[in-house]
């Protein structure tokens, strides 16, 4: 074989290589820059967001950290580029601060600060208690696929931000929380399954997330892509598609 027969095939894979090469850090940049797909394992934030939903966050809205990084990759710098803070209300991914390497989400109800307390149940910020309506009861669904019954209320936060939460019991261990105010480059973040989520109320030291630094935002979580039941996973494989919640494929998150 001749060296003429033998570098075109090499030039050829070297191509090739190299866009693979091109395409990976393509992917990677959009997902470092743009938004990046997360799956929802709990259900501390149901009924806005259920188990096994797939969310998209997207991630320029509060600027660029290392926290912005593939979930793969961890690195303790705290330094923001093109920062800006979330909104009263918005649902967010983040690194959690007891272990980087994993990604939670939460609701944003308190903001570098802000005094957040909690009597009964209700939130108050900065001494004014949020809107809580009752709007029946609806269905917890657990990690092992079974249910339990919840109540349902709407609370508005500041900006008419209207969005569902879940009550299990009438009096939670966490449903009275004295006046705290938010450090700066901070954030107060709650689930909205407030008597099964382990957040802004608990301590870090306690798994909890206490207050969550700014530098830990990945990104707003903007919508659902797709979602498939996971209590179908101890079903025969044939019958799984019908886990599949179409309704909630490329829907808004509140």
């Amino acid at each position: 074989m001749t060296d003429s027969a033998v570098s075109p095939r090499k030039s050829s894979l070297l191509r090739s290589v190299a866009e693979i090469a091109a395409i990976v850090l393509v992917v990677i940049a959009a997902k470092t820059a743009i938004a990046e797909p997360f799956y929802v394992p709990s259900g501390s934030m149901e009924p806005t967001l259920l188990i096994g939903d797939e969310l998209l966050a997207t991630k320029f809205p509060y600027g660029y950290s290392a926290a912005s990084l593939p979930a793969f990759v961890v690195l303790p710098t705290e330094q923001r580029y093109l920062g800006a803070l979330p909104k009263h209300g918005d649902v967010v991914v983040f690194r959690w601060p007891g272990d980087r390497s994993q990604v939670w989400v939460k609701r944003v109800i308190g903001l570098p600060g802000d005094h957040i307390s909690l009597e009964n149940g209700r939130v108050s910020i900065n001494g004014t208690p949020v809107e809580m309506k009752a709007d029946g009861d609806g269905a917890a669904e657990t990690e092992d696929g079974s249910s339990i019954t919840a109540a349902r209320f709407i609370e508005t936060l500041p900006g008419n931000r209207a969005h569902p939460i879940f009550k299990l019991t009438r009096n939670g261990p966490l449903d009275n929380i004295p006046d705290t105010v938010v450090p700066p480059d901070n954030l107060f973040v709650m689930g909205d399954n407030r008597d099964n989520s382990a957040d802004s109320r608990v301590p870090l030291d306690q798994g909890g997330v206490g207050m969550l630094p700014v530098a830990n935002l990945v990104g707003r979580v903007d919508g659902i892509v797709g979602s498939w039941d996971l209590g179908m996973k101890d079903q025969p494989v044939w019958t799984w598609a019908k886990g599949l919640r179409l309704s909630r494929f490329f829907s808004a998150v509140n």
